[in-house]
């Protein structure tokens, strides 16, 4: 699949147009059923012998766009302070699979798979994904469609739901086949406004040495 039509390259001297896909983080913010949210207070304020404000933040590592570490899904994963940053930049391609049911199958996105297929795939199942409520009808990945971007050398897989498999599941199915192909996965994008077509990917995870998972600032860019 070429780059859309509003993917063209920039002129030179220009810079590329970017997209924000990462949702807002506030108190609001829906997570997982039993899950930590978003709080925050204000550990010290401007004010006579304060010079500054800083926050104390409780949240956790899956709210709002974020990266899961093998550690979240394999007792003997690694953690997300350890896990290689390269799945998590470079080019990717977007495909839309809307309204497809519970599970992508990959008849949902086979009309974007051809034989230049980026290392990174991120499919969008909302029309206007939920930013500011929990869906527990959550669109997953199909465990084979899972396995068939693997054998096609996909080593990253995103989604603009909370979770790649459907949210009452007990074995993980989709977790364990990227388990098992050493793949990376980023939840909770938001992909409204973007076309479909290859683009660059940016969302790097915090060093969080002994997390299961981490925040990232999502992010695409027009190839250049």
């Amino acid at each position: 699949m070429p780059p859309a039509t509003a993917l063209a390259a920039s002129p030179p001297g220009t810079a590329r147009r970017l997209w924000d896909i990462s949702p807002p983080v506030h108190a609001g913010t829906p997570v997982f059923p039993g899950d930590t949210p978003y709080s925050q207070v204000w550990a010290a304020t401007l004010g006579p012998g304060c010079p500054v404000n800083v926050s104390q933040i409780t949240m956790s590592p899956h709210v709002g766009a974020h990266a899961d570490a093998p550690l979240h899904y394999a007792p003997d994963g690694a953690p997300i302070g350890e896990v290689d940053l390269n799945a998590f930049l470079g080019r990717c391609r977007v495909i839309h699979a809307i309204g497809t049911g519970p599970l992508i199958e990959w008849a949902h996105i086979a009309h974007a798979v051809d034989d230049t297929l980026p290392p990174r795939v991120l499919v969008r199942t909302y029309e206007r994904m939920p930013v500011d409520r929990w869906d527990p009808h959550l669109a997953a990945y199909a465990a084979d469609t899972v396995e068939r971007l693997a054998a096609k050398g996909v080593r990253l897989i995103g989604i603009d739901t909370a979770s790649i498999d459907p949210a009452d599941s007990k074995e993980l199915p989709s977790h364990q086949t990227i388990r098992r192909h050493g793949m990376r996965v980023l939840e909770n994008l938001v992909l409204d406004e973007v076309p479909e077509g290859d683009y660059e990917l940016i969302a790097l995870p915090l060093k969080l040495v002994a997390a299961d998972a981490s925040p990232v600032r999502a992010v695409l860019r027009a190839l250049g």
